[in-house]
């Protein structure tokens, strides 16, 4: 896997980042059967103010959020809760993914509000966001399932516990 790194922000440790998001998206292109050596993504490590840009610009919404993400390629399905259409395995060239933003200071502070250690939160924001990559969404209830799964599986491989289980159930 091949994660180019643009860290803009100080507040990131740019060597642990690299290698959360490495262990990431590997995990994320292994659980789909794609491997992740003929894969690339672009990760911006930006602060709150640059992604409350970034989200204003595309999105039409004026505030930091915690990750952000662009497809490559549309590869969402038509029919809910199917999967994407990945890239093909025979497909022998590199594989340009898209890009994604990510803000320390949102992914700190949610982070201490869910009790969490900020590896596994980060961790978990790329997994998400590689899936988007991929064509996952969380819009539609079926296709919001079938995401959700998947991600819960790559963590827990990764061994980060389930991150929508709030411990009250």
């Amino acid at each position: 896997m091949t994660v180019d790194l643009i860290c803009e922000s100080p507040l990131w440790t740019e060597p642990e980042l690299a290698g959360l998001a490495d262990r990431a998206s590997a995990a994320v292109l292994m659980r789909l059967g794609l491997d992740p050596q003929r894969h690339e993504i672009a990760l911006l490590a930006c602060d709150d103010a640059r992604i409350a840009t970034l989200n204003t610009e595309f999105r039409g919404k004026p505030s930091p959020t915690n990750v952000l993400s662009w497809p490559e390629t549309d590869r969402a399905p038509e029919t809910p809760g199917e999967m994407p259409g990945l890239p093909a395995a025979q497909d022998h060239d590199e594989d340009f993914l898209g890009d994604i933003a990510i803000a320390h200071e949102t992914c700190a502070r949610e982070a201490v509000e869910q009790a969490k250690p900020f590896a596994h939160h980060v961790t978990h924001l790329i997994v998400h966001a590689t899936l988007h990559l991929l064509g996952f969404d969380h819009v539609r209830d079926e296709d919001a399932t079938l995401m959700e799964r998947i991600e819960v599986e790559i963590l827990g491989n990764l061994g980060i516990p389930d991150p929508y289980w709030n411990g009250n159930g």
